[in-house]
């Protein structure tokens, strides 16, 4: 297992990171977080018809450019740096990898090869009212072909073109009859609602259906274990995504105490700012360590993956919101304010520590699998 990037990987990197720099700037990401879609649709299909960045963990044989998991934490670590107002992690890391793991050759030939494009985008549908995100609370039903029930925080639900839904055969509990379908966006039946959010550069919706006609993705009442795989990739894909985020907030904070003077000196050479900015770098190191490490055992087909996620996901949570908050916190008096950007990396951080669960449930979930593996 490698424990650093190709020069590929690096080159790769540094052009994404020039791109989003120019694509997204906070002037851009406050006016697409204040409209309702919450991005600009030819904005995203000009991004992906430049630099593929959908396609990027999808196999070649679908229309993908065939990386891997590494590619795809380096551009979410980078879109979480940038907050890139897109549905690329709604797209890629939930809706694409359920269609991964649980399709057959003939569907992934038929769903991927317009998402690897931009002309789709998509979303996996399976926490429900109370927001568990585990196959046992899935409560919408599945008869035949119709779905009935709600889901809701659904990652870019209002807009997806294509939602997965993860369903329940009627009369059966826990892992049993669960079902992924895919449901058209525009489909008969289905209400979408937009939720108020107190991130609003990540949008969640409400999602009703009422008889709603789905496709069966897969096997029927087989999706227990693709969707036990699909989360441990999707926390790890947040994961990554966090530490862009908070590595941003650490730069721009140590870069403002060294410019801000006070009683003649840099705020910066004052023992309490340098305090916080080595436990800044310490917490984001050993995050980014868990999430590059994590995802390249998803690549290696390490046996050690859920234990892994878990890990990923809590310290990137932790890491990330403690940043956040030593960053406000250098920025004195200006830096709760709205004119300030820094809040919105904060509300990201805030959002990002509970979504999927927060770090105490991982590190619950981290030694029960190490445990298991013993």
């Amino acid at each position: 297992m490698r424990f650093s990037f190709t020069p590929e990987q690096d080159e790769f990197r540094t052009s994404l990171r020039r791109a989003l720099e120019a694509r997204s700037p906070t002037k851009e990401v406050r006016r697409q977080m204040a409209t309702e879609q919450g991005f600009d649709r030819e904005g995203w299909q000009k991004l992906n018809r430049e630099m593929g960045l959908s396609a990027v963990h999808i196999p070649e044989t679908y229309g993908g450019a065939g990386f891997g998991y590494g590619e795809l934490g380096i551009v979410l670590e980078e879109m979480g740096r940038s907050l890139l107002c897109a549905p690329f992690f709604s797209t890629a890391a939930l809706a694409t990898t359920a269609i991964l793991n649980a399709g057959t050759d003939a569907q992934k030939k038929a769903l991927l090869p317009k998402i690897a494009s931009g002309d789709v985008t998509a979303t996996l549908a399976f926490s429900e009212l109370g927001g568990q995100n585990d196959a046992a609370s899935v409560a919408l039903t599945a008869r035949g072909n119709r779905l009935n029930g709600t889901k809701s925080f659904v990652l870019d639900g209002h807009t997806a073109d294509l939602i997965v839904v993860l369903a329940r055969r009627p009369g059966s509990t826990g892992d049993d009859g669960l079902s992924f379908y895919t449901v058209d966006g525009g489909a008969k039946g289905l209400t979408r609602t937009p939720l108020k959010t107190m991130d609003e550069t990540r949008k969640l919706a409400r999602l009703e259906f009422k008889d709603v006609e789905g496709k069966l993705l897969g096997i029927e009442g087989a999706a227990a274990a693709p969707f036990a795989r699909t989360m441990q990739q999707v926390l790890i894909c947040l994961a990554n995504e966090m530490v862009g985020g908070a590595d941003r907030l650490r730069e721009d904070a140590l870069a403002y105490v060294q410019m801000r003077m006070q009683f003649g000196r840099a705020l910066a050479s004052f023992q309490t700012m340098k305090h916080k900015a080595a436990d800044m770098l310490v917490d984001v190191e050993l995050a980014k360590s868990a999430a590059y490490y994590a995802a390249a055992a998803l690549d290696e087909g390490d046996k050690d993956v859920p234990m892994l996620a878990a890990l990923a996901k809590a310290a990137a949570s932790e890491a990330y919101l403690q940043t956040a908050i030593h960053a406000v916190q250098m920025h004195g008096g200006i830096g709760f304010t709205w004119d300030n950007d820094t809040h919105l990396w904060f509300k990201r951080a805030k959002s990002s520590e509970i979504l999927f669960g927060d770090a105490n449930l991982h590190r619950e979930k981290m030694m029960q699998h190490w445990g298991d593996a013993r």
